[in-house]
């Protein structure tokens, strides 16, 4: 019988361990997860299981992803390639970045977004600018971005157009959102600090900088920041001023690493995703103005740590992100 209870025991342990975990503080939400991680985009349910997948084995890094309102999933298929992918699993449309005229060195894109006028927004690192493509990938648009300390790698994160027209864009190599209006003039700008400890190496929880990722536009026209290796997440004025923010240990039991994606929900909570920041800590967390953490998903099974590409579906009302 003792026997019988270790073995039980350990298998139970076993399975605790290697089984997704979707912890979820408020039964209510029946959210589930877009993301793109270890070779594969896919849906997870709120108890686990995938209910959509394509694999996706050759893109090394994917920053962005979009579910669109016709269903299909708009997401990047190498550092060059963006393609929009139907439920049956076909690419309905794609396009992939070139050295524009006069530039002969490496292109990446790290971030794009599917407009309402049915244009797609596509941030170009390397070629330092934006640019907007029709359904027959034809540039119809091209914003130029100032950048002082070109990288390919690193000109860019995450990139947004803006209701009034602008974009508001991410600059991980310079630490600073900025938001360009539609010739490439920088209107405002907001440059990231240490918050008082020092810079140190790293992607996981140990790593600190001012590499900036995400960025999203307030309805009060603030600006909500994804710090990256910053790893905090605040709210900033026009004039520069932190109004709110929750920093790398202020949510009980969790740490944050690299902040990444961001999504604002119609009551105000914030979803927020934490990258690079092991299994002990969850890849998403919705937060409350007042710090109080309602949901949380982890699940190192379906994704990994390098969940950087999420977003959550089944939220009700209109979201910012």
């Amino acid at each position: 019988m003792r026997k019988l209870f270790v073995v039980v025991f350990a298998c139970l342990l076993l399975l605790a361990i290697i089984s997704p975990s979707v912890s979820i503080a408020d039964s209510s939400r029946d959210y589930k997860v877009l993301g793109a991680d270890k070779k594969r985009v896919a849906i997870i349910n709120s108890k686990g299981e995938i209910e959509w997948e394509v694999p996706n084995p050759d893109a090394r890094e994917i920053h962005d992803i979009q579910a669109l309102p016709n269903g299909n999933v708009l997401f990047q298929t190498g550092y060059t390639t963006v393609v929009e992918v139907s439920r049956d699993k076909q690419i309905v449309w794609k396009h992939e970045s070139k050295p524009k005229a006069g530039y002969d060195g490496k292109v990446e894109i790290h971030s794009y977004q599917r407009l309402k006028n049915g244009l797609t927004l596509i941030a170009e690192s390397g070629n330092s600018r934006l640019i907007e493509v029709d359904k027959q990938d034809k540039i119809v648009k091209e914003i130029p971005l100032t950048v002082v300390k070109p990288n390919a790698h690193r000109d860019t994160r995450m990139v947004r157009k803006l209701d009034n027209g602008n974009y508001l864009v991410c600059q991980e190599g310079e630490g600073k959102v900025r938001e360009y209006d539609g010739k490439g003039k920088i209107v405002w700008e907001y440059a990231l600090d240490l918050n008082g400890r020092p810079r140190s190496p790293g992607h996981g929880v140990e790593g600190h900088g001012v590499e900036v990722f995400g960025a999203i536009r307030l309805k009060n026209g603030n600006t909500m920041i994804a710090g990256g290796n910053n790893n905090r997440v605040f709210e900033v004025s026009r004039d520069g001023k932190i109004v709110w923010s929750v920093d790398q240990k202020e949510l009980p039991g969790i740490t944050f690493a690299w902040m990444t994606t961001l999504q604002q929900l119609p009551n105000g909570n914030l979803i927020i995703g934490n990258t690079h920041a092991g299994p002990e800590n969850p890849q998403l967390i919705e937060v409350t103005r007042d710090k109080k953490v309602v949901w949380e998903f982890k699940d190192f099974n379906n994704f990994g740590n390098n969940l950087v590409a999420a977003q959550v579906l089944g939220i009700k009302g209109k979201v910012i992100r």
